[in-house]
């Protein structure tokens, strides 16, 4: 099992939700985040006084996939997401060692 996080633009959430639902991925934790890399912030003027934006809004989602799906996840994600500009995010892939579905007791590829 694998946990994929990916780091998007907040606008770019529902084309990224459907394109996910589409290969069918039905859990995802999302979570606004903020944050810069490249992109560095940009300035804002707001009433006549200029202020730097140091940290910009993102979205942050978590996928955990079993390892035949990681492929389709990421192609799916980067075709939804990506706008060719800077900004557009990047995605993590992490080993999972354990899932637990709380309410049934399930383990491994079962709680997902």
């Amino acid at each position: 099992m694998k946990m994929v996080s990916a780091i998007i633009k907040p606008f770019k959430l529902d084309d990224t939700r459907e394109a996910l639902s589409d290969i069918g991925i039905s859990g995802i934790t999302v979570t606004e985040v903020k944050g810069f890399g490249r992109q560095k912030g940009h300035s804002e003027l707001y009433r006549g006084a200029e202020y730097v934006v140091d940290f910009l809004p993102k979205v942050k989602l978590e996928i955990a996939v079993d390892n035949g799906l990681v492929e389709k996840v990421i192609e799916s994600i980067i075709s939804a997401a990506a706008t060719g500009k800077i900004g557009d995010g990047k995605i993590f892939v992490s080993d999972l060692e354990q899932v637990v579905r709380i309410r049934t007791g399930e383990t491994g590829n079962d709680a997902l």
